[in-house]
């Protein structure tokens, strides 16, 4: 799959649009005729994906345009939920692009009538704002159009649920609106996955509002810079993980923290307040001995991935995430046992599920780091992430996607019956023949 980047201050509204469709479409979160996506320029014009047209196959030259003016330019229709476009548009000049789809999880709130918990996690809703809900109306009606904007009447919401339809979003351009669309979907899919195994435990939003008020505002920089040919070649390496984490339903725009060891108790790691999808080498923070390079704002784990790097010499490798099966057992009271296959006790052994409060820097993620020094792979941080450590970039990713398959068999396994784990004589000689390479293997 080839990768393109969102760029809405370089590229023209019409790429743009055809890049986010065919990233939500080959993600499977539309259909080839559902859906549309929108973007209002500097000028007032707004560019519309087509009525009609194949989303798998989209072009530039099929983006249609509705000028300030009215006139239509293009050789097809504007889809025909231009109607909702033009009015949530007049309703909020604050937002200049919108997407609308009908990816599975948000549709399944709409046809029982909810709307997802936005408090799930930590991060998600940050991005997603408070969320309305549209009652039914006809699609392509103006009438659709005026309860769609009414909802957008409140400068707090940016995303919604329509009733038997599917969702609608805004963003300050694209690469917000695609951000806040996939952080939706995502949150979404985690209740939805949670209310197989338990009941879902959001967090409030005093907690979310106190973990945003504890991080600290600036991080300790240095301006001498030098990148060696062994650094860039892992700036590369780091970028192409977390393309494939996005691709993989493992990341999304809005999280996915990776950090590898350079040298000694030095690494690089991702950058805080930007789109996994158009991360590049270049965007990667440098840390060297707790400061960060001048001009780049690391992620808000960076003290939590300097720790772990200070204790343990065996990990080269850490990875935030919250990929959505895995994160149903953290935002509900249920063990993740990992007695499923050998494999997965293998890599992964005791997956321990530790409190939210772990990330408050004040507790110096004692919880995270203890089961980290003991050799465990992956701890899940309550309503926040997963936290993966590897030998290697590959072994951390690898154990991450393992964790996530593993939580995903247990999930969907739940309606055909109770899970019969390996018992205590298997894992005793699964310990045996494979102890040599525990947490390295």
């Amino acid at each position: 799959m080839n990768h393109k980047t969102l760029d809405s201050q370089m590229l023209h509204p019409k790429e743009q649009i055809v890049i986010a469709m065919t990233r939500i479409y080959e993600r499977g979160l539309t259909t080839l005729s559902g859906g549309n996506i929108s973007v209002i320029d500097e000028a007032g014009d707004l560019w519309i994906s087509p009525s009609g047209i194949d989303k798998g196959n989209l072009t530039p030259d099929d983006i249609m345009c509705v000028k300030k003016n009215g006139e239509i330019v293009g050789k097809h229709k504007p889809s025909s939920e231009y109607p909702f476009h033009r009015a949530i548009y007049q309703m909020r000049p604050d937002l200049k692009a919108l997407i609308h789809a009908h990816p599975p999880a948000l549709v399944s709130y709409s046809i029982i009538r909810q709307k997802p918990e936005a408090n799930l996690t930590l991060q998600a809703k940050r991005t997603c704002g408070e969320i309305g809900y549209a009652p039914y109306e006809l699609p392509g009606s103006e009438a659709l159009g005026a309860v769609n904007a009414q909802q957008f009447s409140n400068p707090k919401v940016k995303a919604i649920i329509m009733e038997n339809h599917g969702t609608v979003l805004g963003g300050s351009d694209i690469v917000d609106a695609y951000a806040r669309f996939e952080t939706f979907e995502f949150c979404a899919a985690m209740g939805l996955y949670s209310s197989l195994i338990g009941k879902a435990q959001p967090l409030t939003d005093e907690q979310i509002e106190g973990y945003y008020n504890q991080l600290p505002t600036a991080t300790p920089t240095y301006l001498a810079m030098s990148y060696t040919s062994v650094e860039k070649a892992l700036r590369s390496e780091i970028c192409k993980l977390i393309y494939r984490g996005c691709n993989h339903n493992l990341m999304f725009s809005s999280a996915g923290t990776i950090s590898a060891r350079t040298e000694g108790n030095d690494f690089l790691i991702t950058p805080g307040q930007t789109s996994r999808w158009e991360l590049t080498p270049a965007q990667l923070v440098q840390i060297k001995k707790g400061k960060a390079e001048a001009g780049k704002t690391p992620s808000e784990y960076t003290w939590l991935h300097q720790k772990i790097y200070n204790e343990n010499p065996d990990v080269n490798a850490i990875i935030c995430s919250q990929p959505p099966y895995l994160m149903s057992f953290g935002i509900t009271d249920e063990y993740f046992n990992v007695r499923t296959i050998p494999e997965s006790w293998i890599f992964l052994q005791d997956v321990h599920n530790v409190p939210v409060s772990s990330l408050w820097q004040e507790n110096e993620g004692k919880d995270i780091r203890a089961f980290i020094k003991k050799g465990s792979t992956a701890v899940i941080v309550r309503n926040a992430t997963a936290v993966v450590v590897g030998a290697s970039l590959m072994k951390a990713f690898d154990y991450l996607e393992v964790a996530e398959c593993s939580a995903k068999s247990i999930v969907q396994g739940i309606s055909m019956g109770k899970m019969v784990a390996i018992n205590d004589a298997q894992v005793a000689e699964l310990r045996e023949y494979f102890k040599a390479v525990m947490r390295i293997c």
